[in-house]
């Protein structure tokens, strides 16, 4: 009977741990920047959107969010963000959203973002799908990486400064200084870029010079909304690790009139390498 009773508590107390990596997946964001930045979270239809839809984390900060099975949803990071004591009556420099609020409580961000997009399952299958996508432009860099999971796991990243190359069309600058690079359709707002009306499929909606540039310099990513399925990774894992700023050893330049290309030392955006795990 005292065996029984010590084997029941000890299952109770393993249980106890069991639903977040059963019934859902952990999230782990860190931030490799050299800068304070503020993620951002919505969550798909129906879907809850964990930490309220925002939160700041300091240069070098983890943090776990723990999301249930089929969850879906996005995850892109803000930069010079400034709040009152309230978390209200702000704004950010990219990614802003909810009027200048630090929780941003179910709606999306300004454009441009680097945004983090994933579904975790769903009712007809329990594979997790996600990417990365330039679709509505580049602030930040960052990647999703599956911690196990088996094989054909990808890694899912824009890792490079897009903001160091970005063509003068697309940049969006603060106090002299480029902090986001525009997708070619919030630039030219027109359906040609945009791949809406008569241009809203796979053959009539074609990469343009701007998504071609996206693509050369981030190939893991999304650079447009019919971009090849290559950038759309697969996986079965319990925990996923974001990272903003993650270490990359290389730069591009890029002269858009010449379309040539030159390799530069990477800009000091990041900190290094993250912490193994």
């Amino acid at each position: 009977m005292v065996n029984s009773a010590i084997f029941f508590l000890l299952f109770l107390n393993i249980s106890a741990f069991l639903p977040s990596f059963i019934d859902g997946a952990q999230l782990i964001l860190v931030n490799n920047c050299q800068e304070s930045i503020w993620p951002a979270i919505l969550g798909g239809g129906g879907q809850t959107t964990p930490r309220n839809g925002g939160f700041h984390m300091g240069s070098g900060e983890e943090t776990i969010i723990d999301v249930p099975e089929k969850w879906s949803g996005r995850i892109w990071g803000r930069q010079g963000c400034t709040f009152n004591q309230n978390g209200k009556g702000g704004s950010c420099q990219t990614g802003d959203c909810n009027g200048g609020s630090l929780n941003c409580q179910g709606t999306g961000g300004v454009p441009p973002a680097t945004v983090v997009e994933m579904t975790l399952g769903s009712s007809s299958s329990p594979l997790h799908f996600y990417d990365v996508s330039l679709v509505d432009g580049f602030n930040l860099p960052v990647s999703m990486k599956p911690i196990g999971g088996g094989v054909g796991c990808g890694v899912a990243a824009c890792e490079v400064d897009l903001n160091v190359c970005c063509p003068s069309a697309l940049e969006v600058k603060r106090d002299g200084k480029v902090v986001g690079c525009k997708s070619a359709c919030l630039a030219m707002q027109s359906a040609k870029y945009c791949c809406t009306g008569e241009y809203a499929n796979p053959k009539a909606c074609k990469p343009t010079l701007y998504a071609n540039l996206f693509k050369a310099v981030c190939p893991k990513a999304y650079s447009y909304a019919f971009d090849d399925s290559s950038s759309l990774k697969t996986c079965r894992a319990s925990r996923y690790v974001i990272t903003f700023c993650p270490p990359n050893n290389l730069t591009w330049a890029f002269n858009l009139n010449g379309l040539n290309w030159a390799q530069l030392p990477a800009r000091n955006i990041s900190k290094g390498p993250t912490l193994s795990r």
